[in-house]
């Protein structure tokens, strides 16, 4: 596939960039057909910028500190993501609130740790999800791949993959397992999307085969 039928994604980072690595890898070993055009850090220290340059993709460090108001923060990123020519952005551990403009609509995605609408929200992230799983005794989790819009993991859910919760579980084992389903769903989610299957009506994606 030619350049021109890959879609051009930017990838938003805050830390180890395991996101921007693994799309990498999908890129190269299956072909996912993406383009990345931009990766955009709110850190100058995050792992994920020595990815970038490796696979000599231009980054931007944007920081939320250097902003009076989230409205300008993130005025500043979607500026750069539509320099770039990017149509889809991709949420790759990016930690801070980011409020999505209207020409960005169903064109922000993310993953979360956790089977939404339970477990998620602000504060539920990384290994607090895991461990509030664990707590309060479910059977299963799993991760979820949804649209992003201005509330803590609320946008149109995309697709979801369940795990099993076992007995022995700590919140780093159920972390682990978890991680792994993720690190296929998320490129799944990619490839429909860049492959024009889905539509959004009301809150309900709807795939087509």
């Amino acid at each position: 596939m030619s350049d021109t039928h890959k879609l051009p994604i930017a990838v938003l980072i805050s830390g180890g960039g395991t996101t921007l690595k693994n799309l990498l890898g999908k890129i190269e070993t299956e072909g996912l057909p993406v383009e990345i055009k931009l990766v955009i850090s709110s850190s100058a220290k995050a792992r994920g910028l020595e990815y970038a340059a490796e696979a000599n993709i231009p980054a931007l460090i944007v920081r939320e500190r250097e902003f009076l108001t989230a409205e300008a923060f993130g005025a500043a990123i979607f500026d750069a993501l539509r320099s770039h020519g990017v149509e889809l952005v991709v949420m790759g551990g990016f930690l801070k609130f980011l409020p999505i403009p209207p020409d960005f609509e169903n064109r922000v995605i993310n993953i979360h740790p956790g089977l939404i609408p339970a477990f998620c929200g602000k504060g539920f992230y990384g290994l607090h999800v895991h461990q509030a799983v664990l707590d309060y005794g479910a059977k299963i989790s799993g991760c979820t791949v949804h649209f992003v819009d201005n509330q803590y993991d609320h946008g149109p859910i995309i697709l979801q993959r369940v795990v099993d919760v076992h007995d022995n579980d700590t919140a780093e084992t159920l972390q682990k397992r978890v991680f792994e389903t993720e690190c296929e769903a998320y490129p799944a989610a990619i490839r429909l999307i860049a492959e024009g299957r889905l539509k959004v009506v009301d809150r309900r994606v709807r795939c087509k085969e």
